[in-house]
């Protein structure tokens, strides 16, 4: 039966794909569609679906050679999943009419219908509705991608993909509602989130202490990495499409996403070189992988700030945020909890780190369209209470409801490979694949 069944929900999709076709036409009267929005929009779509690739490289390269393929596969499979269920009902739980700011209605968007016409987003009327969907489907696919590099190296594959199906419906989905509806709770309560820091990075952060604290530790204690000109390749291509990432969550081609651009590198460089230097200071060699790493962290704490501060406070954002981070991951090493590639010392905490910094540095000067206020460093308080309270709410959410998501997903399917597996590599045991 466990075999039948996933091949029994592709065909019930197709039966769906004949019973919905969504050939309506809506016609809204004078659309206000910019062109060179859309073309900017089209570009930053594309730029953020290759991180996901580059995941799979960042991650494929820090673990044992044999689960490189594995670990970049939970990556790429994303892609394939994600998409199918975001064009079905993924989109409406996200961004369909609001049930109390909390998820969408499931129906509003069902197969994606109204897309075709001049249908548009209320945040952003100058591109299209399927646009604005397309884009808002990368961030769906990275979410749970990130996660798995806690997880690396000890999940089944088949078990995988359970959890990363509830995961999108049950976590990511809330979350994106909450924060980025204009009726969503979190949005009505005033939280500046610009990328994702609270719906991707922290909601992937905690999900992933979760997962690593459920699965507990590995039973091989030697980690080397197979490949770190991968974990290289991975980093370009990251901060390659954040631009996309970031620049594109002013879905324009403004003076916004200018902005955006502009902190989201000036804090990736930041992060990257204090992450070395810090790492000289403790006595340590300054190494590639650590490097990559800081980058990638000065990359996560500027996503929830990037269209709210200025560069200098961008420069800020990403040197605090390598200091703590590589603080807690020198912490995560004394403990006995096994995240194998430190994703929530990286994107859990860079997460927080640059929600609450945006409650620090934010300024309506940057951003007219913040009206919950500006930041401490300019002698206000209420923003940062906002983030501050939003950042222990969504912390319980995301991580107490990854563990029952965890204890579901076993229960219908064993999570973690035998010790045989395990030992032979996920490789050969899930996949029957090697480099």
């Amino acid at each position: 039966m466990k075999r039948y069944f996933p091949f029994f929900l592709i065909l019930i999709i197709l039966s769906l794909t004949f019973i919905f076709p969504s050939v309506d036409y809506k016609d809204t009267g004078h659309p206000n569609f910019n062109t060179g929005d859309i073309a900017w929009m089209l570009m930053s779509t594309a730029l953020v679906l290759i991180m996901t690739p580059g995941l799979a490289f960042f991650y494929g390269g820090m673990v044992n050679k044999k689960n490189v393929i594995s670990t970049m596969l939970q990556s790429i499979v994303c892609m394939v999943i994600i998409t199918v269920m975001w064009g079905i009902f993924g989109f409406s739980l996200a961004f369909g009419d609001s049930f109390y700011g909390i998820i969408g209605n499931p129906s509003t968007y069902f197969m994606m219908k109204g897309m075709l016409g001049n249908a548009t987003w209320k945040a952003a009327p100058t591109i299209p509705l399927l646009l604005f969907a397309m884009y808002q489907l990368k961030f769906a696919i990275i979410t749970p991608a990130l996660i798995t590099g806690a997880f690396a190296e000890r999940i089944r594959f088949n078990s995988y993909i359970i959890f990363l199906v509830l995961f999108s419906i049950f976590i990511f989905s809330p979350l994106a509602h909450c924060t980025w509806h204009p009726d969503g709770i979190l949005a009505k309560f005033g939280v500046l989130d610009f990328a994702g820091g609270t719906v991707v990075h922290m909601s992937a952060g905690w999900a992933a202490l979760a997962s690593a604290l459920y699965l507990k530790r590995r039973n091989e204690a030697n980690h080397a990495p197979a490949r770190i000109t991968y974990v290289m390749i991975g980093t370009g291509l990251l901060w390659f499409g954040w631009f996309g990432f970031n620049a594109g969550s002013a879905f324009g081609a403004n003076a916004l996403a200018v902005t955006a651009l502009a902190t989201s590198t000036t804090a990736s460089a930041a992060a990257g070189v204090t992450w070395i230097f810090f790492d000289m200071l403790l006595g340590r060699k300054p190494s590639a992988m650590g490097t990559c790493i800081g980058a990638v962290v000065g990359l996560v704490a500027i996503t929830p700030a990037a269209g709210f501060v200025s560069v200098p406070h961008s420069l800020a954002i990403g040197i605090i945020s390598a200091v703590v981070s590589n603080l807690v991951v020198e912490w995560r090493t004394r403990t006995s909890i096994d995240d194998t590639l430190d994703v929530f010392p990286c994107h859990g905490v860079g997460g927080m780190v640059g929600m609450l910094l945006t409650g620090v540095f934010a300024s309506q000067q940057v951003n007219h369209g913040n009206t919950t206020g500006n930041g401490l460093f300019f002698g206000e308080t209420h923003l940062f209470i906002v983030q501050l309270v939003a950042l222990v709410c969504v912390s319980i959410f995301a991580f107490f409801g990854s563990l029952l998501l965890l204890k579901i997903t076993d229960m219908i399917s064993p999570l973690r490979v035998s010790a045989e597996e395990e030992e032979q590599g996920l490789d050969i045991s899930q996949h029957g694949e090697k480099l």
